[in-house]
């Protein structure tokens, strides 16, 4: 048993000595090792660093180092290249960032601020075009007077379409000849400017014309529309219109006029319209000569018209300034209108066309003269049915036929025309000075006009409301009418060479709450004008204050009945 003990003990000892024996030759063998593996890698670094000082400042500036190494101080021989690090797999582990240490003065440095959320790159400012100005020339017109230029006129507004706030450009000093065109939206792109600085024009082959059309030149659908400029629009109305009279005992020089007028076809067309286009402005440029209507603007909304001028001369037929119709929120202001010369030459018996029984064969006899048809011009400004807001100042009205709202209710139609102010005009050498006009047989209303500050001079009649329009021989008598309600005359004065006022109203739809203020009106006498009273039928109202001469005619208060309410309905 003793032997077993000492026996046992002895080889536990021995089992003990290998072990330690053990443990000291790896302590050994591994810090051999570590040194070798350090000394080789300084030398290595050192032989790279050889004339290549300058790498960690290329990276990460002068004076700096990689935030996420350690400090020279601390680890001297640790590469800064992070190619040059051991990587993890080839025999060499992978240094890790040791905890910071306190008290030993070799602190790492704290981690970079993060970076703010990525925000989208700034989007380059839109690049303005190159060319927002086209000018027909550049798109092959000639200019020339002669040339056909139509088809250039289209291209330049085909490119001007696609760019907003474009400009098509008709230069100066250049006269360009153009057929029917249509300048036409609604795909357009807004605010169009269209500087009209020469002159257009109309073409006067019958080969363009066909059987005829209603427009010239036509903008229809756009938004934010403007001509403006220094150039003429000429219409050379003169291919159109006849000169003849029946009356003429020389008619042999006319005769072979109008052999060659038959080329061209009964349908005369409006030199400029617009149509079905808001914020419209037309500005500063001349329309002259145009077969028929000058100016047209027709279901449009947010008209401005000023600085324009009309012209045509006394002969011409037909030719109105400015026609409105289906229109609202329209100015005019600051504008020469003249549509040819309303004067009458010699007073002849020409019926008007109505006739009633009673009282009103009077009117008759007295309208056949005043009334007699007169071939020459036209209205200054016509105001048609669907028309209200409207504002007309600082017109020069003359020659021509006044201005006019009418007439309505042709052909048995509703007429509407309502908040109307014609004020501030000069009217030289017209027929009618400010005037309401609606056929037989119509329904609807007019409401809410005031004509105030109008001068007249030589004009024949400057204060009219007739409810028995007719521009023909005869008309077929009807009883109903558009009803006329609330209309003010504010200081009209001047000369009349007829008659001073004449109110004609519908037994059925009496005319009513007419206001006269300040009204005073001299006769002139001309020679082959034969002077009249003022005259009134079914025409109620009240005299605000004495007028010159008196219009005693007047009937004070309203209609009696409810036929202008009903008519308010209509409307």
């Amino acid at each position: 048993m003793g032997l077993g003990i000492k026996g046992l003990t002895f080889l536990l000892l021995l089992v003990l000595l290998v072990l330690c024996s053990n443990v000291s030759l790896s302590d050994a063998r591994s810090g051999k090792h570590w040194r070798q593996n350090r000394a080789s890698s300084s030398t290595l670094l050192r032989r790279k660093g050889k004339g290549k000082t300058n790498n960690s400042h290329k990276q990460y500036g002068k004076g700096n180092q990689d935030p996420y190494q350690p400090s020279p101080s601390t680890s001297p021989n640790v590469p800064v290249n992070p190619s040059e690090r051991p990587v993890q797999g080839k025999g060499h582990p992978a240094p890790t960032m040791p905890p910071p240490s306190s008290g030993s003065g070799h602190t790492l440095p704290s981690p970079p601020p993060p970076l703010p959320p990525l925000l989208p790159p700034p989007q380059p400012p839109a690049a303005q075009s190159q060319n927002t100005v086209f000018n027909v020339v550049d798109f092959g017109a000639r200019g020339d007077g002669v040339t056909d230029d139509t088809q250039a006129f289209e291209e330049a507004w085909a490119a001007a379409c696609k760019v907003e706030a474009s400009t098509v450009l008709v230069p100066s000093e250049l006269e360009f000849v153009v057929g029917p065109i249509s300048f036409s939206g609604p795909y357009c792109k807004p605010n169009i400017l269209f500087q009209l600085d020469g002159t257009i024009l109309a073409q006067t082959s019958t080969r363009v014309w066909g059987s005829g059309l209603l427009q010239w030149l036509e903008f229809t659908k756009l938004s934010g529309i403007s001509i403006q400029g220094s150039g003429v629009i000429n219409g050379r109305g003169q291919e159109w219109w006849t000169y003849s009279d029946p009356n003429d005992d020389d008619n042999d020089d006319v005769d072979a006029y109008n052999v060659e007028l038959e080329k061209m076809p009964q349908i005369k067309p409006t030199a400029l319209r617009f149509y079905g286009s808001s914020n419209v402005t037309v500005t500063g440029i001349t329309i002259v000569n145009s077969s028929q209507c000058h100016l047209k603007f027709d279901s449009c909304q947010g008209v401005m018209v000023h600085d324009l001028t009309i012209s045509s001369p006394e002969n011409s037929p037909n030719t109105d300034g400015i026609h409105l119709q289906n229109s609202k929120q329209v100015s005019i202001h600051h504008t020469n209108l003249a549509c040819g010369n309303a004067l009458i030459n010699s007073i002849k018996a020409k019926p008007t066309g109505f006739r009633t029984k009673g009282k009103l064969k009077t009117l008759v006899q007295v309208s056949e003269v005043i009334f007699a048809l007169c071939d020459a011009g036209d209205d200054c400004v016509s105001i048609q049915t669907g028309c209200s807001d409207i504002n007309i100042h600082n017109v020069n009205c003359g020659p021509g036929h006044g201005i006019s709202i009418g007439g309505l209710g042709r052909y048995n139609t509703k007429a509407c025309v309502s908040n109307v102010t014609v004020r501030d005009v000069n009217m030289f050498k017209t027929m009618t000075g400010v005037r309401i006009k609606t056929w037989q047989g119509g329904s609807g209303l007019v409401q809410g006009i005031r004509f105030s500050n109008i001068q007249v001079s030589e004009v024949q009649t400057p204060i009219i409301i007739d409810q028995f329009y007719c521009d023909r021989t005869t008309c077929r008598n009807q009883t109903s009418a558009v009803a006329v309600s609330g209309v003010q005359y504010e200081n009209i004065r001047g000369t009349f060479t007829i008659k001073p006022a004449h109110f004609a109203c519908s037994d059925s739809s009496p005319c009513s709450e007419i206001t006269l203020t300040g009204i005073q009106l001299k006769p002139l006498i001309v020679p082959q004008y034969h002077l009249y009273n003022p005259f009134c039928w079914q025409a109620f109202g009240e005299l605000s204050t004495p007028t010159i001469p008196p219009i005693s005619c007047l009937q004070i208060g309203k209609p009696s009945g409810n036929n202008v309410m009903s008519d308010y309905d209509l409307c």
